[in-house]
């Protein structure tokens, strides 16, 4: 009997997590003929095209090392076996003991020797872990199953076939699983209108992507370049543009400064909120763990979930999230810092599991509880930290974002305000609730694709400080000036690209404008060809939702399988990754948090085994 073939398209961390799956669970579900797995990407396997050792040494991870892992735990809620392994953090130590045996880059070895769990890792160093991840798991693989890796792409699929680019014979398979992470797409009609417009006059425009694909060489020294987009993206649009191109940073007595090489443009940055995402907090919880989730729990979904109507993100389940963030917050507040708090936790906690949120008794309750202000959760300031703020001037307000940037740092270093991490750690246990509710197609697309998860990252997956003394230094020197919050581009024929804010008057203009963003997921303007070819042969679908498009490859979020356009689940398609049904956007997890991509690699590999085994 002839082994089963399996194509896995796309060999990052996500193809990779599901290769070690379809390991971990062979032993109970592969059939006596076998398995050959078909990895294929252009890019190296492990790391994959985001996390390749090819890019720019100046761009890091924005998680620390000891949140970094490839490997499950006792905590993964799952069918198939733990199989426990090192976090990004562990590995270098055991690397440097000797314990682990890997060929360190030499450009590397500084960087591993220093690492600390606390660390933001380069994203090469991220590069060569994931490199012994897959070279870990392809030591383990049982005799039942042979990989084949193809540095290629894949172009194109039928029931039986996998082409190749580049390859005349097409792969037989007999199934195939999509592991093809974010999505690139292009240019949607706004975008169209703008580089047509740039095209027209002899101007520049860089629509939304993966900022270490880009080719930003065009970009003259000196000339102003109006960027829209404040998170991560713009961080390394930063780097890229002004330490990459020969300028240095310096601890001085007086600071973090910035020694221009001369080749940098001038950035003008803004977006919808008007500030960068919050640093990462740099403390540890001073009180006890909080219980999280506490009022977004399964049970709170699940009674969501059986409400006979559509759900209304702001109305039925913000309150619920609000509530569980508050939890997190005051829960690090009153074990933490007693001292700030006028009632014991017991009774506060009693009261608050009672009282809805944010109603009169609620706002009683915190205002009796905890005497100063600043010590109360606003998270209506928190969404909103520039409402109300109107300078006269360009330059007073760069004085006002500079002071709201030094006070961020200043909170996310200094753990007199770690409830900030209380708050924190329950929007991280909320996130990984958010998928069943979507999943149900009961709950609009636009508030939780785009205001809820524009707010998680805007709170929690914002840059190393570091990073943000980086940008005010590059302020100070002049290379950063900031546009502030609603930023508005409009097209002028005579002075090109032109930008305004609601935070002062005046306008701001360059020949030169860069989208700060990954593209919005977008099956109907994947630019994958195999995405394309599978969509035009109606054997890819986008998920709709209220009957609204949400761009993302329509699956069946228990098992991965794709759904087709008429919503059938197809017997040996399947996908997995940020851009699906599943909205798993983790590339890897925190160790010891029932991680979700670890959930739902493990129950498309049992499928997918199953099924090649004809059980």
């Amino acid at each position: 009997m002839a082994a089963s073939r399996l194509a896995i398209v796309g060999a990052g961390p996500r193809g990779v997590g599901v290769l070690e799956r379809l390991s971990a669970n062979a032993a109970e579900l592969l059939g006596p003929a076998g398995l050959v797995v078909h990895l294929i990407d252009p890019f190296p396997p492990g790391a994959g095209r985001i996390w390749r050792y090819e890019q720019s040494p100046l761009l890091r991870m924005n998680s620390m090392a000891e949140d970094v892992t490839m490997f499950t735990d006792e905590t993964v809620t799952m069918e198939g076996p733990v199989r426990p392994g090192p976090s990004l953090w562990e590995w270098a130590r055991e690397v440097r003991s000797g314990h682990v045996t890997y060929d360190v880059p030499a450009e590397l070895r500084d960087e591993l020797f220093a690492l600390r769990g606390t660390s933001f890792p380069t994203r090469r160093l991220a590069s060569a872990y994931l490199d012994w991840v897959y070279r870990d798991v392809l030591s383990g693989i049982p005799d039942g199953i042979r990989v084949i890796e193809h540095r290629t792409r894949a172009i194109r699929a039928d029931e039986t076939r996998v082409w190749l680019e580049g390859v005349d014979e097409p792969l037989p398979v007999d199934a195939v699983v999509l592991t093809v992470g974010h999505l690139d797409a292009e240019p949607g009609s706004d975008e169209r209108e703008l580089a047509e417009f740039a095209a027209e006059r002899g101007l520049a425009y860089y629509p939304a992507g993966y900022t270490a694909d880009v080719d930003y060489r065009d970009v003259a020294p000196g000339s102003p370049v109006l960027v829209r987009g404040f998170g991560l993206a713009f961080v390394d649009l930063m780097l890229l543009l002004t330490e990459g191109r020969g300028g240095r940073f310096e601890e001085t007595s007086g600071g973090l400064r910035y020694r221009a090489s001369g080749a940098e443009p001038l950035l003008h940055v803004g977006s919808r909120r008007g500030v960068p995402y919050h640093a990462k907090p740099g403390y540890l919880l001073r009180g006890g763990p909080p219980e999280l989730p506490r009022f977004f729990d399964r049970a709170r979904v699940d009674e969501l979930l059986a409400r006979e109507r559509n759900l209304d993100f702001f109305a039925d389940v913000w309150p619920h999230v609000a509530k569980e963030l508050a939890w997190g917050y005051y829960s690090e507040l009153f074990t933490g810092h007693p001292s700030r708090v006028r009632m014991p936790f017991g009774d506060f906690a009693q009261s608050f599991a009672e009282f809805s949120w944010d109603s009169a008794e609620m706002r009683a309750l915190v205002r009796r509880a905890v005497p100063e202000e600043e010590d109360r959760l606003d998270l209506e300031r928190l969404d909103h930290p520039l409402a109300g703020v109107w300078c006269e001037t360009a330059e007073e307000f760069g004085k006002h974002l500079r002071a709201y940037v030094e006070a961020d740092l200043a909170r996310r270093a200094n753990s007199a305000y770690s409830a900030d991490l209380g708050a924190f750690m329950a929007l991280l246990s909320v996130y990984q609730r958010m998928p069943a509710l979507m999943a149900s197609g009961r709950l609009g697309v636009s508030d939780v694709d785009g205001w809820w998860h524009g707010f998680f990252s805007y709170f929690a997956s914002g840059p190393p400080p570091r990073r943000l003394r980086e940008l005010l230094a590059l302020h100070q020197a002049g290379v950063v000036s900031f546009l502030g919050a609603d930023m508005r581009i409009s097209m002028s024929p005579l002075d090109g690209f032109v930008a305004s804010s609601g935070s002062f008057p005046g306008t701001v203009t360059a020949r030169t404008l860069i989208e700060a963003r990954l593209p919005e997921p977008s099956v109907a303007r994947a630019s994958d060809e195999l995405l394309a070819q599978l969509r035009h042969a109606g054997e890819l679908a986008e998920e709709r939702v209220l009957n609204v498009p949400s761009g993302r490859i329509h699956t069946r979020v228990s098992d991965g399988r794709l759904l087709d356009t008429s919503g059938r689940p197809q017997s040996r398609r399947f996908a997995l990754g940020p851009h699906t049904s599943a909205r798993s956007a983790a590339a890897f997890t925190r160790p010891r948090t029932n991680g979700a991509s670890f959930r739902q690699n493990d129950a498309a590999a049992r499928e997918i085994l199953r099924v090649i085994s004809g059980g």
